[in-house]
Formats: C-alpha cells, sequence, structure tokens
C-alpha cells in the first residue's frame, strides 16, 4: 500500500478571486492511499469536493474511474428530519443502490455504526459522533471503489475512530482507494 502527500502552499488568499489549484497533475492509482495537506483555507476540501464531482472545475477536467463515496461533511446529503435508517435509505439510493440492495447491506451499516437504538430517530437529534457513525458506516458499506474522507473522523469517540481506521486499513487492503 503506497501513500502519496499532496501539500497545498501559498495557493490563493480568502475571498479574493485567485487561482486556488494551477498546474494540478495527478493520478491517483488503485489501492493507492492520499493525504492532502495545507493551512486553513488552502483549498483541502475545494479540491475533494471537485475530485468528488460536487463541485466543477472552472477549467481543465477530472476523470474518475470507479464508484466514489465522499464524506466532505458532517451529514452533508443526510436529511435532519428523517430517521437514520431513513438517512441510509436515501443516500444509497443517491449513490446508486436500488432499494433491494440497500435492504442486503442495511443490517451491515447499522451493525457498524452501532446506533441500534437510535436508528429510527430523528438525525436532528443526533450528536455529530453519531452522524459520523452513520456516515461513514453507510460509506464503507455501499462498496466504493474510492472513498474521500475530509475531516468526518475528527468528532466522535475514540473506539470507533479506531475501528473505522481498521475497517479503512482492510478497505486499502482489498486493492481499493
Amino acid at each position: 500500500m503506497s501513500a502519496t502527500h499532496i501539500s497545498l502552499q501559498n495557493v490563493g488568499k480568502r475571498y479574493n478571486h485567485e487561482w486556488i489549484f494551477r498546474g494540478i497533475n495527478h493520478t491517483f492509482k488503485r489501492n493507492e492511499h492520499t493525504v492532502i495537506r495545507g493551512a486553513n483555507g488552502s483549498g483541502k476540501s475545494t479540491l475533494l469536493k471537485i475530485i468528488a464531482g460536487v463541485l466543477q472545475p472552472s477549467s481543465g477536467e477530472v476523470l474518475v474511474n470507479g464508484r466514489v463515496v465522499a464524506l466532505l461533511e458532517l451529514g452533508a446529503g443526510f436529511n435532519p428530519e428523517s430517521t437514520g435508517r431513513e438517512n441510509i435509505y436515501f443516500y444509497g439510493l443517491v449513490l446508486g443502490l436500488s432499494r433491494r440492495e440497500v435492504d442486503d447491506i442495511l443490517v451491515d451499516i447499522i451493525e457498524f455504526s452501532e446506533l441500534y437504538e437510535f436508528i429510527d430517530q430523528p438525525l436532528r437529534t443526533y450528536s455529530s459522533g453519531m452522524k459520523a457513525r452513520l456516515a461513514f458506516s453507510v460509506a464503507i458499506n455501499v462498496d466504493p471503489e474510492i472513498l474521500i474522507l475530509d475531516e468526518v473522523l475528527s468528532v466522535g469517540d475514540a473506539y470507533f475512530k479506531k475501528k473505522c481506521f481498521s475497517q479503512m486499513e482492510r478497505f486499502f487492503q482489498s486493492g481499493k482507494t
């Protein structure tokens, strides 16, 4: 397993209409994991959103080969008024799974998240750690080929973080990016 480190330094100023990225040309290979580092406001999250297809670049192109699951902002894509279970189905459908495919992985998602007694409660009642548990559990169980994480595991308890890192290790060992 290889790791690539990309540092973003002096790439733009906040609130000015300046180029954030210029001249980036990088291929992320299968079974490679990459860390993008930089100061606050340097464009790390913007770059991840462009790779994930959430934002479009103003010029150039991003080519992605494989199913991408991106956890970019805590709770992004979830409806706070819907239950955890309803959000699992919604997120799965957005990722292109059928209802039957979500049915097949629902128990695995709930078990990994350990949100058994809360899964039928509205998401607005969840703590930030519980939202992270739900989001990561869905993301890892929909069988992505490419997993993009942006600080989502910065919340929550140490036990669950360790569990997530172990799961990511298995993810990488299976040849995914």
